[in-house]
């Protein structure tokens, strides 16, 4: 399949359980553990509130907003999502948010759709939204990737994200270290 096979969209309040599902698929993927900032035992053990509550979020507004790929069967084969972090506020690495901008999370597409386009499509999608916003603009979109997850790291250089020169410790594991890569507003 290619990504001329899938809709790419946002998420709808009542697609919680489709939200819960594909997470915890992403969460068991072999990358997960240099992907993710949570284990599947955490995320099967949120009440079904947390996962309301996420899709609502990530549905509508301008704090978030998730898009997934959805197949002709009805599969959702990838996710992307972008949080909205103000300037003046704490990121959740508790660093200063010293300017508006989007945060890519949450990036996941099954391992038999990498390399078919996918990943590209649903970033546009993403970005289209973010660079989309007004009052303030986002001056930049920014992601933090794994020092390990060389895969990741990869792809978003080839879709131009450069690194800023940011580290900061994984929390949790504060000998790992996550780099951030950013693209500023075109």
């Amino acid at each position: 399949m290619n990504e001329f096979q899938h809709v790419i969209r946002p998420v709808r309040p009542d697609e919680w359980e489709q939200v819960k599902a594909l997470r915890i698929t992403a969460l068991g993927d072999p990358a997960a553990p240099v992907a993710f900032l949570e284990t599947v035992e955490q995320a099967e053990a949120r009440p079904d509130e947390f996962w309301q509550e996420r899709a609502l979020g990530a549905s509508h507004g301008r704090s978030a907003r998730q898009f997934v790929a959805v197949a002709p069967d009805g599969q959702w084969d990838g996710t992307v999502s972008v949080l909205v972090e103000e300037g003046g506020t704490t990121d959740f690495f508790d660093q200063d948010v010293e300017q508006t901008q989007g945060h890519v999370v949450g990036v996941f597409v099954r391992p038999e759709q990498r390399g078919t386009g996918l990943t590209e499509a649903l970033f546009g999608a993403a970005l289209e939204w973010a660079w989309s916003l007004e009052e303030p603009v986002l001056e930049r979109v920014r992601l933090m990737v794994h020092e390990e997850n060389a895969r990741a790291a990869a792809f978003y250089r080839r879709y131009g994200f450069v690194p800023s020169g940011a580290v900061v410790a994984v929390p949790g594991d504060p000998a790992a270290k996550e780099l951030e890569y950013v693209l500023p507003r075109p």
